[in-house]
């Protein structure tokens, strides 16, 4: 395990409570100013989480502020923010107590580059710096999603999307099951670098081309359209804002596999992609989260 990066400047530790549902968009809103992003249980039930990123002490405020206010308007969770001056190694190291293997459907293992040795060699393994795991595949939209891509891999799909990448962990994931190139895009630029250097540490930079873009407007999304397999893990209500781009987008026999969602709001999201000529093929649930696999047949 290497040591942990020191600091010249001084570290403080920013960090918001919220409920589960909640938790993707603030954690991707602390990353937009902090070098290190991590979730904790704030509750036995794991109903309640708290969100902890840790920056430079006056770095990247502006950014951060309207990153927040973009999560607390999309969720509706109105989270205040804490600070607080905090040690870099002692950090990390609750960092790595919270990241352990995570073991995922029948062929995947997500592990922490903190971690000396895999007890599951026989699966796929994706490494991620636990520091900047979010999207690790602890999160159940995460986990719905790569058992969703083990169900359909028979296919063999040829031209992929992942829509709102986060970490990566899906784009490396079908590039590596199905050695295939992935174009993954997201509106956060620094999504977009952490997901560039997740797939050079796996090994599979060449796979991977990662862009910045917003959704469906993205010219490099366009450009590559139409698609056999989309992946859109991020939030029921632009979810189905982008239905009908999706629709347009997918090959005639092209899959979806669409999440972010909690199993209430499952029937919502795939009303507004019936309208738009898809058919449900199958749904995950993990614990609140729902997984939806949706087909354009031809």
């Amino acid at each position: 395990m290497s040591a942990p990066r020191r600091h010249a400047s001084a570290l403080e530790t920013i960090s918001v409570v919220v409920p589960e549902f909640a938790a993707e968009p603030f954690e991707q809103a602390l990353a937009t100013a902090c070098t290190t992003v991590g979730l904790f249980e704030a509750d036995d039930a794991q109903t309640v989480w708290r969100i902890e990123g840790v920056k430079d002490i006056g770095h990247g405020e502006a950014e951060l502020e309207r990153a927040l206010d973009l999560a607390r308007l999309v969720t509706g969770v109105d989270a205040p923010l804490t600070r607080e001056r905090t040690e870099a190694e002692g950090w990390l190291a609750r960092i790595y107590e919270a990241f352990p293997e995570q073991i995922i459907g029948n062929r995947f293992a997500i592990r922490g580059t903190h971690l000396d040795c895999s007890h599951s060699r026989a699966r796929m393994t994706i490494t991620l710096d636990a520091g900047i795991a979010f999207g690790s595949g602890e999160h159940g939209s995460t986990r719905g999603c790569l058992r969703a891509l083990e169900a359909v891999a028979y296919r063999r799909p040829q031209r992929i999307l992942d829509m709102g990448c986060g970490s990566g962990i899906l784009a490396m994931a079908a590039a590596k099951l199905l050695h295939r190139p992935v174009l993954a895009v997201d509106i956060e630029p620094w999504s977009v670098r952490v997901s560039a250097t997740n797939a050079r540490l796996n090994g599979i930079g060449p796979l991977l081309t990662c862009r910045h873009g917003n959704g469906w407007l993205t010219p490099a999304v366009r450009s590559h359209a139409p698609y056999d397999l989309v992946f859109a893990n991020i939030l029921a209500r632009p979810l189905c804002r982008m239905a009908r781009d999706l629709a347009h987008h997918l090959a005639p026999g092209g899959t979806a596999i669409l999440a972010g969602l909690l199993n209430t709001q499952a029937r919502m999201v795939l009303s507004a992609h019936r309208r738009q000529g898809l058919v449900l093929e199958r749904r995950y649930r993990e614990g609140d989260w729902t997984t939806l696999v949706l087909r354009r047949h031809g």
